[in-house]
């Protein structure tokens, strides 16, 4: 019978495996919530963010930070939380889900949703919160803690995006490598892949409301077909879905196309400033949408954080492994102050 080894052992510090020999207990998310207070917040004069509550209003502030750019939050990103311990913080991005206009790009920038976050921040009188937040929502959580390091207790940041040239291209055509035949599908139409995304960005911002629906219900089904451990596939019946699919597209394929970070001006650059925020960074080995490169660069520069490798996940956060470890990292910060 070969010999199992304990992985967790051989780890550099701060380093551990969510090893499939080793098989830990599945956590559930926590049961359903209904939020105890939600509103609207005028940022601008041209954009009011969705935001809500739930949990323990007395408890400590968690903020989730959703992904895409784009997706906006759901029902689902509340459970992650034990709602006896965390005071549970949503809110949807400029343009997305709930918040007007859907799918606006007009001053809809990284620096943007930062400002965003700490006018949230200062609206429901919270004086210092943990981030939660993972893919694009890595991207915007590291970016607000390099901001504002001092109204933050910890980061748990999941499938780590940094908004470089590098992850678009990887993005847009490289995926094609391990998705061919979902590829083949997004790119039909398109004469010339290294034009992929401007095809795309024009065919999303098109005046043409069916050729844009049609162009995110390609990008949608691309996306979702490359983002689970477990294939999925998501159904769009209802106009109100196509719209958000829209929204979604449309934002995320303009922060692609206008908004990339470069290399001289990398998040990684500036480290330093939040060195000592405890920090847990969590991916899944078989992320296909950011993989691990990108976390493992995160690392490298920032040995202080954990790092958790889960061996049998993907992107999503529902694959069960990484809800596992994400759930134990929410549970883990707990003592922190």
């Amino acid at each position: 019978m070969a010999k199992q080894i304990d992985l967790s052992l051989t780890a550099p510090k701060s380093l551990s495996y969510a090893s499939a020999m080793h098989p830990r207990p599945m956590r559930e998310l926590f049961a359903p919530l209904t939020p105890y207070s939600q509103g609207f917040l005028s940022v601008d004069d041209v954009h009011t963010i969705y935001w809500e509550q739930s949990g323990n209003p007395d408890g400590v502030p968690i903020l989730v930070v959703h992904g895409g750019p784009g997706a906006g939050a759901s029902s689902i990103h509340r459970r992650f939380f034990d709602p006896a311990f965390y005071r549970i913080i949503i809110f949807d991005q400029r343009g997305a889900g709930r918040s007007h206009p859907l799918g606006s790009l007009k001053n809809n920038t990284l620096a943007h949703l930062v400002y965003d976050m700490e006018l949230l921040r200062n609206h429901l009188r919270i004086p210092r919160w943990h981030l939660f937040g993972g893919s694009w929502g890595s991207t915007l959580s590291l970016a607000y803690a390099l901001e504002h390091p001092e109204y933050c207790i910890s980061l748990i940041l999941r499938s780590i995006f940094l908004m470089e040239q590098s992850e678009i291209e990887w993005y847009m055509t490289g995926m094609k490598n391990i998705f061919p035949e979902a590829w083949d599908d997004f790119a039909r139409g398109c004469d010339d892949e290294k034009n992929l995304l401007k095809f795309y960005y024009d065919r999303l911002t098109s005046k043409n409301d069916r050729e844009a629906i049609e162009a995110a219900m390609q990008w949608n089904a691309y996306e979702t077909a490359c983002a689970s451990f477990f294939p999925q596939k998501e159904t769009i019946v209802s106009d109100d879905q196509r719209y958000y699919a829209l929204a979604m597209a449309k934002i995320e394929a303009h922060y692609f196309y206008t908004q990339s970070i470069p290399e001289g001006k990398s998040l990684l650059t500036e480290i330093d400033k939040i060195r000592s925020i405890p920090t847990s960074i969590i991916q899944g080995r078989y992320d296909i949408i950011c993989p691990m490169i990108s976390a493992n660069r995160l690392h490298a520069v920032w040995p202080e954080a954990d790092y958790v490798i889960v061996p049998d996940a993907g992107h999503s956060f529902l694959d069960p492994t990484l809800r596992t470890r994400l759930i134990e990292a929410t549970e883990a910060a707990k003592s922190l102050t």
